[in-house]
């Protein structure tokens, strides 16, 4: 499933996605060893709600739901919150926070993926010449997660209003 072939990875690629938003051509040139390629079959699970986890996930090709374990009256089912595409990125809550996984993310069709462990980020910040590379990528999720927050945080108002006025 995971390959190391960073040859496959353009640096047009990264350089389109905000997560290297402000790193020079010539530091994600280097960069891009640090990339695991991994491929998933239509229906594979690529994170399970309620595992660990240290990978961020960047979609190179293909799309992914990603469900959240909800109670019903008669049992705990799985619903759709979003779908992901090329260019999104999945799993940077527990990239930062090393808590277990809080979605499922299931491949709706064959998946590409480049993922990111942590144990690679830890060998950025030991390499001094991507000092400025690692800084820019916790930041670049920083504002991703504070985007979703933002996101979030409206629906949720929205929803509350209209429960208290209905």
């Amino acid at each position: 499933m995971a390959s190391n072939g960073q040859s496959d990875i353009s640096v047009e690629f990264l350089k389109a996605h905000t997560i290297f938003a402000g790193i020079p051509d010539e530091n994600l040139e280097k960069f891009r060893s640090y990339l695991d390629i991994q491929h998933f079959k239509k229906g594979d699970d690529i994170l399970v709600e309620g595992e660990r986890g240290d990978c961020l996930y960047l979609i190179s090709a293909g799309n992914v739901e990603v469900l959240k374990k909800v109670l019903s009256k008669e049992e705990i089912g799985l619903e759709r919150i979003a779908i992901l595409g090329p260019g999104a990125t999945f799993g940077e809550m527990e990239f930062v926070d090393n808590q277990p996984r809080s979605a499922t993310v299931r491949a709706l069709q064959d998946t590409t993926v480049l993922a990111l462990s942590g144990t690679n980020i830890y060998k950025v910040t030991k390499a001094d010449a991507h000092a400025q590379t690692f800084t820019l990528i916790i930041m670049n999720v920083a504002a991703e997660l504070s985007r979703r927050l933002r996101t979030t945080d409206s629906y949720y108002a929205g929803s509350l209003f209209s429960i208290r006025k209905g």
